[in-house]
């Protein structure tokens, strides 16, 4: 077991558009947290991995080819691999546990 205490914790520098930490890397998995403060912009290009999102803080809107949803703490959602994804209008400073399968990058 291992206990991911840095998880969804809020850490963007200020004046930096939004952050990605890794915090757990096996093959078949990653688990990182995203952050993207009010005003900041969401530069990710679509992954070669299926996504899931957990929102821990924050409110926003992803975007997708498939659908579009506000998303706020609790907000659980699945990206398949290569759909093109973006957060916008970020109206509270966004927390969001982010798991790969497999890993991030892993396929490229």
């Amino acid at each position: 077991m291992q206990v991911l205490r840095a998880a969804g914790h809020f850490a963007v520098r200020e004046g930096e558009p939004n952050q990605y930490r890794e915090h757990f890397r096996v093959a078949d998995l990653s688990v990182g947290t995203y952050c993207i403060p009010v005003g900041g912009k969401d530069g990710q290009d679509p992954h070669s991995e299926d996504e899931i999102y957990v929102v821990v803080r924050g409110r926003g809107r992803l975007i997708s080819e498939t659908g579009e949803s506000d998303v706020g703490p609790g907000t659980v959602i699945y990206v398949k691999a290569h759909e093109h994804h973006q957060f916008t209008e970020v109206t509270e400073d966004l927390s969001i546990v982010v798991v790969f399968a497999p890993a991030e990058r892993s396929r490229e």
